[in-house]
């Protein structure tokens, strides 16, 4: 279960001060996936960071009473004098899982042969992103939280496996989506909220949620 209890958060731009949530309470029940559509700009990125721990509320509490992922495609966390097999070994023993386990998946689905025992502040843009998505879809969560959609590299094979395996993780867990596009909550998400002047505003069923953010866009 994630809950927001009487959330606030704001700060400020330089010019204004910009709220993102404004006293926000509710919860997401596992099983109940989630979708939260939002125009840009008005701190969805924000919102996703503050229910994985990443950034603290103002005011008011959150309670986490399940496995909660970082957000998909988050590139923060890595050592960058480690190679990506002692990252791994890092990250799994942070989560209390086996360090052979999550090191052999992460090398098999990142696929960057010799490179996986080299510094990972040596790699390439691309190669950094497969090792970050790998590492994360070799950890198994209750919740799965997605930033505006489900992150993709250049590599084609990578993308083949990872959304295989993501694809099979995301239909048994509870997805909380952010977005501005209604088309992207659609596949994963039962229901559906509106963050909009530091409200969130929840409906039952997708339909009346596209239909209130379609009238007030």
């Amino acid at each position: 279960m994630l809950e927001f209890d009487n959330v606030s958060k704001s700060f400020w731009t330089g010019t204004r001060r910009k709220v993102i949530l404004d006293h926000a309470s509710f919860r997401v029940e596992p099983g109940n996936s989630v979708g939260i559509l939002a125009p840009n700009g008005t701190g969805k990125t924000t919102l996703i960071n503050m229910m994985c721990g990443l950034e603290k509320p103002d005011e008011g509490k959150i309670r986490r009473t399940s496995r909660i992922s970082f957000p998909l495609g988050f590139m923060g966390g890595l050592v960058a004098r480690l190679s990506a097999n002692e990252n791994a070994r890092y990250i799994a023993r942070l989560y209390g899982l086996d360090p052979d386990y999550v090191s052999a998946f992460a090398r098999w689905l990142t696929d960057i042969d010799e490179y996986f025992d080299r510094p990972v502040g040596t790699y390439s843009a691309g190669m950094r992103q497969r090792f970050n998505f790998s590492l994360l879809l070799s950890l198994e969560f209750d919740i799965y939280l997605i930033d505006e959609g489900m992150p993709q590299t250049t590599d084609v094979e990578f993308n083949r496996k990872a959304g295989s395996v993501l694809y099979e993780r995301l239909s048994k867990a509870t997805v909380i989506i952010v977005s501005h596009q209604p088309a992207t909550i659609e596949k994963f998400c039962d229901s559906a909220a509106i963050l909009r002047d530091g409200r969130l505003y929840m409906f039952e069923s997708l339909d009346e949620a596209k239909q209130y953010y379609d009238y007030t866009a």
